[in-house]
């Protein structure tokens, strides 16, 4: 069986895109997917399947929670494995020990992601590694100028969790399997 993690994007933030999490667990596992839990109220969803592809896992679930939820929300999916890299990964590590300024934004797709094209201006920073970006954020991520400018850009779209919830995902996903 394969752990995987599913991202729900923008699930029970600001009033909109209301989920509940016992209904979330309930779709996901009439999806065909065990060992089903979600972790805090904002969509983070980990399963297991006898699959390895998660762009599949993302299709079905993206088209159970619109079939589910008024809301229709975008899924983002990694394996635990992914998960591991995305956190072994994170290059503003040495710079301070906060989770709360540290951040990774999840891109849909298979695709390498890009250094997007905003201007980023100290002490805040970004990088990009595999299929997410990394924010390095000292002031968090609510009066985040960067956010702000990177919230406002076209382009692919994705989910940012903090680093806390990066990190508690992957100790989740370690037990499970």
């Amino acid at each position: 069986m394969t752990v995987m993690v599913a991202l729900l994007r923008g699930v029970n933030v600001g009033g909109a895109g209301k989920v509940p999490m016992a209904d979330l667990r309930r779709v996901v596992a009439d999806a065909g997917y065990g060992d089903v839990r979600t972790y805090v109220n904002s969509g983070n969803v980990l399963l297991s399947t006898d699959g390895t592809d998660t762009e599949q896992v993302a299709a079905t679930l993206r088209a159970a929670c619109a079939e589910a939820f008024e809301a229709g929300p975008d899924v983002i999916v990694r394996t635990r494995d992914e998960l591991r890299g995305v956190v072994a990964g994170n290059p503003f590590l040495g710079r301070d020990d906060d989770p709360t300024h540290h951040h990774v934004v999840f891109l849909a797709g298979t695709a390498p992601a890009r250094v997007p094209d905003v201007e980023v201006t100290a002490p805040e920073d970004l990088a990009v590694a595999g299929r997410e970006v990394y924010l390095y954020l000292p002031g968090g991520i609510g009066r985040s100028p960067l956010a702000a400018r990177l919230a406002r850009r076209p382009g692919p779209g994705g989910t940012a969790r903090n680093w806390r919830t990066v990190t508690t995902l992957l100790r989740m996903a370690d037990e499970q399997g």
